[in-house]
């Protein structure tokens, strides 16, 4: 690509030497005007040049494929005849509802070298969580179509733009920010102010405050307003119908990556797909017990399994009930991986600190060394994980 740039920059001043030679014979206003003009052809060519140089310095992201669909879900249908001349009336009565599915966002970059990957959100969250980051950085689908892996962006059934149920949730109004604020590990918030923890990389300036908050997304189909009927199974079955179809349109297992509340369908897809390459748990909220159907249908399918945990656990506020909660998430992770190994199965949990990589919330796919740890997975995908 190069060669090519510098073989058309050499081009541009070949033909302005023939100009200027050629038109020895002419006139001197002649020569003059045409000389002006070749050096303002060679100008503005030269310029173009650069700016598309730059523009490849930059990292110009070229998707080849783009598109949504749904998957999964169920359709009612009511008893009754529907009456076209009557579509008002007030029963439904002989009409349907295609309901509870998820709906995926999916990009296909031009330089796909890797698997696709499968992006779960966590509660209250929707795919735009992986796409972008509080201040409005580069987020982990754009990163790793870089890496050459295609994405596909999950909003479950009941969440974001799959918001279509089967049940009639009840979104609260309550006034819940500063809950989630202080359950993410992020710090404390006093006096009206965010205080995020010593050493923190959460963008932690008002304005990417503001754009966190605004990312909390109800679900249509749960009343608990601390996320307590939460229907893991028909998440489970729609994730999965999701990882088939991906199967369909590319002939490749897809790498799942899950992020908190997300981890629980996550494990459950893996019985009604065997088309799951790799886990990528990103603080889940735990992990299946030896003896749960979940954990038997990963073990079988020898799915490679890694979980990833932030800091402020180990080292959190001992006054703030999260730092205990999490402290028993991340144990169960770790009880998951002792005996998954134990029975010949591949299972890491990455404990960032311990790494040397220190800082993270429970959101550290949108924290400011996103692509450190965006760089940490890939390390492990290329490790572990059959292409």
């Amino acid at each position: 690509m190069r060669n090519r740039k510098w073989m058309r920059i050499a081009a541009v001043v070949a033909a302005g030497m023939v100009f200027v030679s050629g038109c020895g014979s002419t006139t001197g206003a002649t020569t003059g005007t045409t000389t002006a003009q070749t050096e303002a052809e060679s100008e503005s060519s030269t310029e173009e040049i650069a700016d598309n140089e730059s523009s490849e310095q930059d990292g110009a992201l070229v998707i080849a494929e783009q598109g949504i669909f749904s998957a999964g879900g169920t359709t009612l249908t009511s008893d009754g005849t529907f009456n076209p001349e009557d579509q008002w009336e007030e029963t439904g009565a002989g009409q349907t509802a295609h309901v509870d599915h998820a709906n995926v966002l999916y990009q296909i970059p031009e330089n796909e070298t890797g698997l696709p990957m499968v992006f779960l959100h966590g509660y209250g969250q929707s795919r735009m969580g992986w796409m972008t980051t509080p201040d409005g950085r580069e987020g982990w689908s754009d990163i790793f179509l870089r890496k050459g892996h295609s994405v596909f962006l999950v909003d479950e059934p009941r969440r974001g733009e799959a918001g279509a149920t089967s049940v009639s949730g009840d979104i609260s109004t309550k006034t819940l920010d500063q809950r989630w604020y202080t359950q993410f590990r992020i710090g404390r918030w006093e006096d009206g102010k965010s205080v995020a923890n010593e050493g923190s990389q959460f963008p932690n300036d008002e304005a990417s405050v503001d754009q966190f908050f605004r990312q909390m997304t109800p679900d249509t189909g749960m009343s608990s307003d601390m996320g307590a009927d939460f229907d893991n199974e028909t998440v489970a079955q729609a994730l999965a119908a999701t990882i088939d179809e991906v199967y369909e349109r590319t002939g490749k297992n897809s790498i799942l990556v899950t992020h908190s509340q997300g981890g629980g369908p996550g494990w459950t897809a893996a019985n009604y797909t065997d088309h799951i390459a790799a886990i990528v748990a990103i603080e889940p909220g735990g992990a299946p017990t030896a003896d749960s159907p979940d954990f038997k249908a990963v073990t079988e399918k020898k799915i490679p399994v890694t979980f990833y945990f932030g800091d402020y656990i180990d080292n959190g506020d001992p006054t703030i009930q999260a730092t205990a909660s999490w402290q028993g998430m991340r144990q169960a992770c770790y009880d998951f991986a002792e005996t998954y190994t134990e029975l010949g199965g591949n299972c890491t949990v990455v404990d960032l600190p311990k790494e040397g990589i220190t800082g993270n919330d429970h959101f550290m796919f949108q924290d400011l060394n996103n692509d450190v740890i965006a760089d940490h997975v890939e390390n492990w995908i290329q490790e572990n994980v059959e292409n």
